[in-house]
């Protein structure tokens, strides 16, 4: 084990070297929590330098490909994370999908709009009395913050939230790291780690994510692949690492065994 690689167990560095050698890689990441550290502001977020570096280097390399699977928006997305060119862009949790020059974008139709302008009704109440909650709108569906929140009014909120959006057909909601998604829009990263496959013709797929959506493309690996969990929560993924400089360590081990498999292509 080399001094770049320390804090990486001994089992995740074989399982990089094992999925290295695959025909065709899909490395496909979080950003949130994963290529970035989690920040008050949404905004304020940017991958970590080692861990960019890493990761444009992998999409430079022959039968490799590159993806971000996050539940921003994809303007959002492009904004922060600034992904290197021909990195294919997952945003609003699988909803909207970037595939390169004349990617269409997410289009909803009139009884979608209307159900999202409900949505957005319901959570700006709720905002309004809840002090250090807010909210971000997305394409398909509306967000509600509450890391910035006491404790107890981000749980009021989250509950208030979901005990007036249940009701509402056709509105999806789930739960992550001091967040409330909303979405008109069905969709997961589970079903987005099943179409990159598809639409990649990638042969093992390495993933990384640090949140409960996360779990949804985590449990869809099979085979070869590769499912990182980022922190200490619960998951069902085979590997972890505590933190996203951690996953700069990854990403790096990755590169080496990556370049020397196709050196020769």
């Amino acid at each position: 084990m080399t001094a770049e690689n320390l804090t990486l167990s001994p089992e995740l560095l074989d399982a990089v070297r094992r999925i290295s050698s695959t025909e065709h890689l899909l490395v496909a990441l979080d950003f949130d929590g994963t290529l970035s550290p989690l920040v008050d502001h949404a905004e304020d977020a940017r991958p970590l330098p080692r861990s960019a570096a890493a990761l444009e280097a992998l999409a430079q390399l022959p039968r490799t490909t590159t993806a971000l699977i996050s539940g921003r928006a994809l303007d959002s997305l492009r904004l922060v994370a600034s992904p290197p060119a021909g990195t294919l862009l997952i945003g609003s949790h699988g909803a909207e999908v970037w595939l390169g020059e004349g990617s269409l974008g997410l289009e909803l139709d009139e009884q979608q709009r209307t159900k999202l302008a409900a949505v957005r009704e319901v959570l700006a109440e709720i905002v309004n009395i809840a002090p250090g909650t807010l909210l971000e709108d997305k394409p398909a569906g509306v967000v509600l913050h509450t890391r910035m929140a006491d404790d107890d009014v981000a749980e009021d909120a989250v509950e208030a939230a979901m005990r007036v959006l249940r009701e509402h057909p056709g509105v999806y909601l789930k739960t992550g790291k001091r967040v409330l998604e909303t979405s008109v829009v069905h969709a997961s990263k589970g079903e987005a780690v099943e179409f990159l496959r598809q639409a990649t013709g990638a042969t093992a797929i390495l993933f990384a994510g640090d949140d409960v959506t996360d779990e949804d493309a985590l449990g869809r690996l099979m085979g070869d692949d590769v499912g990182i969990k980022v922190g200490l929560d619960f998951t069902q993924a085979q590997y972890r690492v505590e933190a996203p400089v951690h996953v700069a360590e990854l990403l790096e081990a990755l590169l080496r065994e990556r370049r020397q498999v196709t050196s020769g292509s």
